[in-house]
């Protein structure tokens, strides 16, 4: 078995990822089952075991923020650490972004890129040559966690050229989270045309935080929007309530309307778009093998979550959960209650997760069927192993980037990319070595 061969050398670090275009870099293998350094101040942060481990020991070594809350069911969190084996390097594709957010694959292989700041959307090439921005877009609000966020290619692209994407959309009295589509009109100054808004989260609210954001294609064609609940008190209240959109995930048809097989569509009190309930804000989601959804939520002081979301069912934010506030005030009333659903996994301190996918390529055998997750605080690409819908092994990689990284999606041939958060955000590529 090879050692892993990590993907970024120090020097590469000091010069905040200056590789060349198509560059690699990568130091000495076989380090030893230090600490990550200078990743914690207090037990907010997560301190990651980094390299070989004490058989059965956690990847999380940090002291948890609420130690009172304990896992309802073994397994639940501080999985056992696990190790790739498989030698992968880094290739950096493009830099310059400004925050960027989401990448979605055209059938060319060329990718879209948004910066979620400047409610830009850039094409790029496999070379990492970048278009002019995208023109036709409208205007976003910028502020906070707000601006472009994510973007999906439409299942019917080769005939429509339909992309969808989400932003914090101005409107009067605040803002709310909208779905828009359009067709995208390729060349040399790319644009969109014939746009149109298909969803809009109610009610509009003054907030730039906590609005979701990822879309999910089912295999039939409908389209899942997650959404927050918006982290102010007036829109936390609203996170199990049926009449607001808020902490809810959404399902409609391509074109806006209201799928007839919604599960709340016979309750005249409930928004007839909602799917599920209870959730704080979702900034990861993807299908599994088997086109099931799996989300991971960012959670408060503690109490990240990942969950299986199904129809109708109610995942307890605020009334349940397994964090704090910020200022080490109580949130929850429990951990468990009656109705809610218990996450199949859960963070404290938090990986402060986004963008998410699960592996089926054939590049890296070892990672097939496992999660991973871009960490913001964390600043780590997070690996689950999973076995029977249980997280059974936890890896911690990119950690020498010293970068948030904000998405992460699999590429047609099986190489996974990741974007990391910054004013010079950057577009990489791992590949086996």
């Amino acid at each position: 078995m090879r050692a892993l061969m990590k993907s970024v050398g120090l020097a590469a670090v000091l010069s905040g990822l200056g590789l060349a275009h198509g560059q690699t870099a990568s130091p000495p293998s076989g380090q030893s089952g230090n600490l990550a350094p200078g990743r914690a101040e207090g037990s907010q942060q997560s301190v990651p075991r980094q390299g070989p481990n004490p058989t059965g020991a956690p990847v999380e070594t940090a002291p948890p923020n609420v130690p009172e809350f304990k896992p309802a069911f073994p397994g639940q969190t501080r999985a056992p650490a696990v190790q790739t084996r498989t030698a992968f390097q880094v290739t950096e594709v493009a830099s310059g972004f400004n925050r960027p957010w989401a990448i979605a694959f055209l059938p060319d292989q060329r990718m879209l890129v948004t910066e979620k700041p400047t409610g830009a959307l850039y094409i790029v090439t496999p070379e990492g040559k970048k278009s002019p921005a995208v023109a036709g877009l409208p205007r976003v609000d910028g502020r906070g966690q707000g601006g472009l966020l994510d973007v999906e290619v439409g299942p019917d692209y080769a005939q429509s050229r339909l992309i969808y994407w989400t932003y914090y959309e101005p409107r009067e009295g605040g803002n709310g989270l909208a779905v828009a589509r359009a067709r995208l009109v390729d060349g040399a100054k790319p644009r969109v045309e014939g746009l149109k808004i298909i969803f809009r989260m109610q009610p509009t609210l003054e907030s730039t935080l906590h609005a979701g954001g990822r879309l999910v294609f089912t295999p039939d064609s409908k389209l899942l929007v997650m959404l927050g609940e918006r982290s102010i008190l007036a829109g936390r209240v609203q996170a199990r309530d049926l009449k607001s959109h808020f902490g809810k995930i959404v399902r409609i048809n391509p074109d806006g309307s209201v799928p007839k097989d919604n599960p709340f569509l016979g309750n005249k009190e409930a928004r007839p778009e909602i799917w599920s309930l209870g959730h704080r804000n979702i900034l990861s989601a993807a299908l599994d093998a088997q086109q099931r959804l799996w989300i991971v939520e960012m959670g408060p002081r503690g109490g990240d979550e990942l969950n299986r979301p199904e129809a109708g069912k109610d995942y307890g934010w605020p009334t349940i959960g397994y964090g704090e506030e910020y200022s080490g005030k109580r949130i929850h009333e429990s951990t468990q209650g009656p109705g809610m659903e218990q996450p199949v996994y859960y963070w404290d301190p938090v990986i402060s997760p986004s963008g998410m996918t699960i592996y089926s390529g054939d590049l890296f055998p070892e990672w097939r069927d496992n999660v991973f997750i871009g960490g913001l605080s964390s600043q780590a690409l997070v690996r689950l192993v999973m076995k029977d819908d249980r997280v059974v092994g936890e890896e911690r990689l990119l950690t020498d980037l010293d970068a948030r990284i904000r998405e992460v999606v699999q590429g047609p041939e099986g190489a996974l990319y990741v974007l990391t958060d910054d004013s010079d955000g950057k577009l990489l590529k791992l590949t086996p070595r």
